[in-house]
């Protein structure tokens, strides 16, 4: 596969590498537990039901096992980012042909003129899906749920839990300061701090890849 490099999220070298070990059972594990989510939301979101989102992801980790071997790791050609974007493309687009009968073809994508519309006839053509964007989205949430991990482990625990009811919980400012005995400042404190952390590892995490 050729492409240019998008300049964005390289995952990291070592695990590219050692994922060219097809018996190397750890680093395989580590590669699913880092990206099988994530390519789940992104099948998802590109409108897989359940079972065909879990399918698209099985074959995308199959497509990547079976390519490992030639790829490259060359941003300036090629992230690992946009190689593995178009693997997962291609599964969940076979997923939406598998929703068609045999000799059928999918929509335009277009809307439909009336609802007189067989269920055959409404179903998304793949190339017509934007897959670039749904990627983007989820890729954000993927990379901001890693660098939370990461510092959860590094910020102070009343710091994190504070950070975790008001921001991820949602808790109001003054339930989070009488649950936790802390004064609003500090809760406002600990949200910045917290929040400054997170988006220092994510850039660490943009250049190093996850």
């Amino acid at each position: 596969m050729t492409c240019t490099s998008d300049g964005f999220l390289e995952t990291r070298r070592s695990l590219v590498a050692r994922l060219k070990n097809c018996d190397d059972q750890t680093s395989w594990r580590e590669f699913v537990n880092a990206y099988g989510r994530f390519l789940h939301s992104v099948a998802v979101r590109a409108g897989l039901t359940e079972q065909e989102a879990q399918d698209a992801v099985q074959e995308t980790i199959i497509s990547v096992a079976r390519t490992m071997p030639s790829f490259k790791y060359n941003p300036s050609v090629c992230s690992f980012k946009t190689w593995l974007r178009h693997l997962a493309h291609k599964r969940i687009a076979d997923q939406f042909r598998k929703r068609l009968p045999a000799g059928g073809r999918a929509s335009s994508g277009l809307p439909e003129p009336s609802s007189q519309t067989t269920p055959i006839e409404r179903v998304p053509d793949p190339r017509s899906l934007d897959l670039e964007s749904v990627w983007n989205i989820e890729w954000q949430k993927h990379i901001f749920e890693a660098a939370l991990k990461r510092v959860k482990g590094k910020s102070g625990v009343e710091q994190f839990q504070i950070f975790d009811l008001y921001v991820l919980k949602e808790w109001p400012v003054k339930q989070v300061a009488s649950a936790l005995g802390v004064t609003a400042t500090q809760v406002y404190l600990a949200k910045h701090r917290v929040m400054r952390m997170i988006r220092q590892e994510a850039k660490r995490l943009e250049r190093e890849g996850i």
